[in-house]
């Protein structure tokens, strides 16, 4: 008898799990039979969890620590095996051990284009990547939902799933929000808090917490940034007829640093060619504008600024006026030869009367009485 308890002692089981793999969210510990002899040792190591499961039943779940294994700390296993008064060695039941540290640096992205409707640019096709971190919040749910009796199971096998779920409340929220195309950058922050307070819920009712949620990008397809790349430069170009300019100066000044070369004199030339061709079109499409604006009339509208007089009325300065109004204003007396007048390009101020723009609009109005 004393022998068969030596050997017995001797064979007390240690479980535990010391695997280093960090894409394992679940590993079962394997045993002949799911057999564990009693008063094995279970050891559970900071980001683990053990979860006792019994003919598919959940049973108990032990936290980091080290543990003697008996009725009086199995007790829901206790129940389930209907133990009143203890169990013999040896038992049987499934110990998977759960990884609850934080996984991080987990990929999620758009497969397909979101369209959206922008205030700026209209239907936008908008693509989106970015990471995030999980952790295993509750390991017997996690079991029940997601694990099943697999073995091992490892990130990848939710990666997808939760992808998902990512992507679709990222495009309602997206759609949701109205920021214009042009600010997502500037908002990117705020919007992965506001996606991640979305998806929470959904990712608890794996045994899962979402602790972290980037965006890292919100891209247009090529093609519409290539176009708005064109925008850009034009915007940046600024007066086109100044830059045709601009650029036929440097082509003179390219070819005069290589004097007597054919080449360069006959490209200087068709690059000047070139940018006389390209003002004259500038300058005729902006006249043919201006005419459309004026309603469709042949002659151009008068050049603005062009006749407008300031007026000194009781020392103070008034208008500028057109010449209509002026006329007017020396029908009913208010304008006379002797008001002071002034417009851009004169030296000082000077009676209307000398002015000799100013002629037509005295034309009706007579001179004073002589003597007076």
């Amino acid at each position: 008898m004393d022998i068969w308890k030596k050997l017995s002692g001797e064979l007390i089981d240690i479980v535990q799990w010391l695997e280093d793999a960090p894409n394992v969210l679940v590993h079962r510990f394997e045993r002949m039979n799911n057999e564990i002899k009693n008063g094995a040792k279970l050891v559970v190591r900071e980001g683990q969890a053990a979860v006792f499961v019994n003919e598919g039943q959940l049973a108990d779940v032990f936290k980091p620590g080290t543990y003697t294994l008996t009725t009086q700390n199995l007790p829901i296993l206790a129940t389930l095996k209907g133990w009143k008064y203890g169990f013999e060695s040896p038992f049987k039941a499934e110990v998977y051990f759960v990884q609850t540290k934080q996984f991080t640096d987990l990929k999620w992205g758009t497969m397909n284009p979101i369209m959206r409707r922008d205030p700026e640019f209209g239907p936008v096709r908008l693509r989106a990547f970015g990471t995030y971190a999980m952790r295993v919040s509750d390991p017997g749910e996690l079991i029940k939902q997601v694990v099943g009796t697999a073995a091992r199971f490892t990130e990848e096998g939710i990666n997808e799933q939760l992808r998902n779920v990512i992507v679709s409340r990222f495009t309602d929220t997206l759609g949701e929000s109205k920021i214009p195309m042009l600010d997502l950058a500037g908002n990117l922050s705020e919007l992965g808090e506001f996606v991640a307070g979305a998806i929470r819920p959904e990712f608890g009712t794996y045994g899962l917490d979402l602790t972290k949620l980037l965006i890292e990008n919100i891209s247009l397809p090529p093609e519409v940034e290539a176009a708005l790349d064109k925008r850009s430069s034009m915007g940046l170009v600024g007066n086109l007829q100044q830059y045709a300019q601009f650029q036929a100066a440097n082509a003179m000044e390219a070819a005069a640093k290589n004097p007597g070369s054919a080449g360069d004199g006959a490209g200087m030339a068709m690059g000047f060619v070139m940018a006389q061709q390209m003002a004259s079109a500038l300058n005729a499409g902006g006249q043919a504008g201006l005419a459309g604006h004026a309603g469709g009339a042949g002659t151009p509208p008068p050049i603005p600024g062009a006749g407008l007089f300031f007026v000194a009325v009781n020392n103070q300065q008034t208008g500028p006026f057109d010449l209509q109004t002026l006329s007017q204003q020396a029908g009913s007396g208010r304008l006379t030869r002797e008001t002071l007048v002034w417009k851009q390009g004169m030296a000082e101020w000077a009676p209307a009367g000398r002015v000799p723009e100013l002629a037509s609009v005295f034309a009706s109005v007579p001179p004073p009485l002589p003597g007076r």
